[in-house]
């Protein structure tokens, strides 16, 4: 089984989570069209989605499914992502596809977060995938000096802007053995919008593709 062939598994298999009439967080990646595809199957069924990025909502719109503002909505039962990383406790890392702010927000709200990846994204120590942090534009030298001072060597993201104006430092050759305390760490400095560690959020479920199917951990 392909590595596309795990996430498609583990997408769909995250339909199994989502109540008749409800709203659904989607979140943004390769993983995540795959699940996108899946819930336009039973898109009558639910009320709505709530999108992490515009690159989603377009697809979510391309299928004929409702897109809700975030702000328009009191609760949100379910959100489903995936991640770029996953540790034994369900910390991520996240923001490969430069969407971490509002994916970290829709999370959040959520009531139940599920995140869908295949078999590679599992680690024991998260750090292995380069650690993005959504910056302010005038701030990318002093968070990156801060960000050296840690250890880490930063590396601006070439061509990126965020939906939300800003630009993505990717924080490379970082052990993260304390993902909590670092989450919080890195969010006091000064320009930080948010950084893509998913610590104090984690996942509620995991659906793990994998070629022997996919597993939940709960």
């Amino acid at each position: 089984m392909t590595q596309d062939e795990m996430k498609r598994d583990a997408a769909w298999a995250a339909l199994e989570f989502i109540s008749k009439d409800s709203i659904v967080g989607v979140g943004t990646g390769s993983t995540v069209n795959h699940f996108i595809d899946a819930l336009a199957t039973i898109k009558d069924d639910i009320r709505g989605a709530v999108s992490s990025s515009e690159q989603s909502t377009a697809k979510l719109k391309q299928l004929g499914i409702k897109v809700l503002d975030l702000n328009d909505i009191s609760e949100l039962s379910i959100y489903i992502d995936g991640a770029d990383e996953i540790n034994g406790q369900k910390h991520m890392i996240k923001g490969g596809g430069a969407a971490l702010t509002r994916e970290k927000i829709v999370a959040a709200v959520a009531e139940t977060f599920v995140c869908i990846v295949d078999s590679t994204k599992q680690v024991e120590v998260l750090g292995r995938f380069p650690l993005p942090i959504e910056v302010i534009p005038m701030a990318s030298s002093y968070v990156s000096r801060e960000l050296k001072k840690l250890g880490a060597k930063p590396v601006l993201r070439q061509g990126v802007i965020t939906d939300n104006g800003n630009q993505i430092i990717d924080a490379h050759d970082l052990q993260i053995t304390d993902p909590l305390a670092l989450e919080q760490q890195l969010n006091n400095i000064v320009g930080v919008v948010t950084n893509g560690l998913f610590a104090r959020r984690p996942a509620d479920i995991v659906l793990v593709g994998s070629s022997d199917g996919t597993r939940v951990l709960k």
